[in-house]
């Protein structure tokens, strides 16, 4: 498959590492993005751009005209939201509306951008996978509820016949992460030095140009209705603050919270979010997630497409240099 792909949400920090990542295999890619929307991570790329919304429908059918390929990457990726509807109006309805876009408009295939939310976890600590299953109720918080329903209508198109194959990314890191992502705050922070506390916590960390190609090679070489993990290296929370801080030259943490003790704290910072309008700097769903090792297999996406990940180590160093050089650092 050659012919154009729209990319929705391309000027993301996933959107427009897959956006890269097309044009590298020689696609030529039109990004979807909001009229009004920040598109400097786009800048000097050779592709197409047109204006439309998830909540638009006509909007989205101007945009798929002539696309034989469409990546749907856009998301509202928050773990706290004053209006939490508005998470579920981005991912549900808005993956709802894109999928009936490309029907009418005869798309001939889709990658999802599903996410490792949706997955269970195994009671032993072993590595989740694709097969680890999992429920509704499991769900904790708007995100992962508002994933784990948008990946399951996207499992009934493709039941139902639409050619549609599944990414589920862990916790992608790198360049470009400009709002950023919870995963990138983290970062952040250590790498300023106000991460001295951690909890019993661990992540699967990848880096967001691999997780780009793994969406490339799910669109060339994945089976239709089938999910693939794009996790990387499961590090617990302890061993990446401890990485960047010898990346940044900085002392490491040094003192273990219990959950316990995080989640009052979490609480009244929602709370506090609710009345001042500003983010938290740590949610209720994001301390109740901490309470299990997100650790994650991609073995599926090894055999299946010859996808691999780089060491968490080389990940985490090109966020931290791409925060330095853009001045998150200061």
């Amino acid at each position: 498959m050659s012919g154009r792909i729209l990319v929705s949400g391309a000027n993301g920090f996933v959107g427009s590492a897959v956006v890269r990542a097309l044009l590298r295999h020689g696609y030529p890619v039109r990004a979807l993005v909001r009229a009004g929307s920040d598109t400097t991570s786009l800048d000097g790329l050779a592709i197409e751009t047109a204006r439309g919304d998830l909540l638009d429908p006509p909007s989205l059918e101007r945009a798929l005209q002539g696309c034989t390929g469409l990546f749907h990457v856009a998301a509202d990726y928050r773990l706290w939201a004053r209006d939490p509807h508005a998470i579920y109006r981005a991912n549900v309805r808005g993956t709802h509306n894109i999928l009936a876009a490309a029907r009418r408009s005869s798309v001939a295939r889709i990658v999802h951008t599903s996410s490792v939310a949706t997955l269970g976890f195994n009671h032993d600590g072993t590595p989740a996978d694709e097969a680890t299953p999992a429920r509704l109720a499991d769900m904790v918080g708007a995100y992962k509820r508002s994933k784990f329903l948008s990946e399951a209508l996207v499992r009934r198109c493709a039941r139902a016949g639409s050619d549609i194959v599944i990414v589920n990314p862990a916790a992608p890191v790198g360049p470009r992460d400009r709002k950023p992502t919870p995963t990138g705050r983290t970062i952040l922070d250590a790498a300023r030095g106000r991460m001295p506390a951690y909890v019993d916590t661990g992540l699967c960390i990848v880096h967001v140009d691999d997780v780009a190609e793994g969406h490339v090679l799910a669109y060339q070489r994945g089976q239709r209705g089938r999910r693939y993990v794009l996790g990387g290296e499961n590090l617990s929370l302890r061993a990446i603050l401890q990485t960047i801080a010898e990346l940044t030259h900085r002392h490491g943490p040094w003192l273990k919270l219990p959950h316990a003790a995080v989640l009052p704290i979490a609480h009244v910072a929602e709370a506090w979010a609710r009345i001042s309008g500003n983010p938290p700097t740590i949610s209720v769903a994001g301390v109740k997630l901490s309470r299990h090792r997100m650790y994650f297999s991609s073995r599926q996406a090894e055999t299946e497409l010859g996808w691999y990940a780089r060491p968490a180590r080389e990940a985490l160093a090109d966020a931290i240099q791409w925060f330095r050089d853009n001045g998150y650092l200061r």
